[in-house]
């Protein structure tokens, strides 16, 4: 099955890089490597590179407005509005490069010939597995503001862009970064919305805060359209050729 996988050289890292980054970035082991950050830092910084020189010219593209566009979010909704806090009250350096290498590879993994062979049937498991894994940390741990998030994604998947995979894809591999960063201590959700909102009670992680990684898409390809008009316009031209 692995020989079929086109493009695991690029999301395999970024998987790895995840898990391994976080561990080191980790409340546990700061009390042993003072300099675990910084490590991470690194090794976010070389999986940067080889995803990046193995993408196309467009993806390239996009990673690097997410990049600016993730350190932005960042300081607004972590330093600013106190959303969320990191372990070390900051915004990382290998924060934002992880936002784009999220991006990069739950494209790639939609893009793979057996993930579009049973786009249907993975749309639907997908789905129904996001409103069960929503429901479940709603009832065990009261988590309101991860069913208001999972409910603005229902709301947003039923525009049926075509893009439903991809989104899917994403929430799950946000489940996966965000329940290893909280395990790992080096970020914390309050448990209340912005600890300000006391009838919106929060886990530590909230089960659909992918929602905020959609806007992150959706700002990205936002900036790719104003500064690529031209190749927009002439790819938007091709597929509604190809739909003819």
């Amino acid at each position: 099955m692995m020989s079929t996988l086109q493009h695991k050289s690029i999301y395999l890292p970024v998987l790895l890089t995840l898990w391994l980054g976080l561990f080191l970035d980790s409340e546990a082991l700061s009390e042993r490597i003072q300099y675990g950050q910084w490590l991470t830092n690194g090794l976010v910084l070389l999986c940067f590179a080889w995803v990046y020189f193995r993408v196309t010219r467009k993806i390239k593209k996009l990673m690097l407005y997410g990049v600016g566009l993730a350190y932005l979010g960042e300081v607004v909704f972590s330093i600013v509005l106190g959303m969320y806090e990191y372990r070390l009250e900051n915004v990382p350096f290998y924060v934002p490069f992880g936002h784009s290498l999220v991006y990069a590879a739950v494209f790639y993994i939609q893009k793979e010939k057996l993930i579009q062979r049973n786009k249907s049937h993975l749309v639907f498991v997908l789905y129904w597995g996001m409103i069960a894994y929503s429901s479940l940390w709603l009832l065990f741990d009261q988590d309101v503001l991860g069913l208001v998030c999972t409910l603005v994604i229902v709301l947003l998947l039923k525009k049926k862009t075509g893009n439903e995979l991809f989104f899917l894809i994403m929430y799950f591999m946000v489940v996966y970064l965000e329940l290893l960063g909280t395990y790992y201590q080096c970020w914390e959700w309050p448990d209340t919305w912005f600890s300000i909102v006391s009838f919106i009670s929060s886990s530590n992680p909230p089960s659909g805060i992918g929602v905020f990684y959609f806007g992150f898409d959706i700002g990205c390809l936002w900036i790719y359209k104003k500064l690529n008009s031209k190749k927009w316009r002439r790819m938007k031209s091709l597929r509604q050729f190809k739909r003819l």
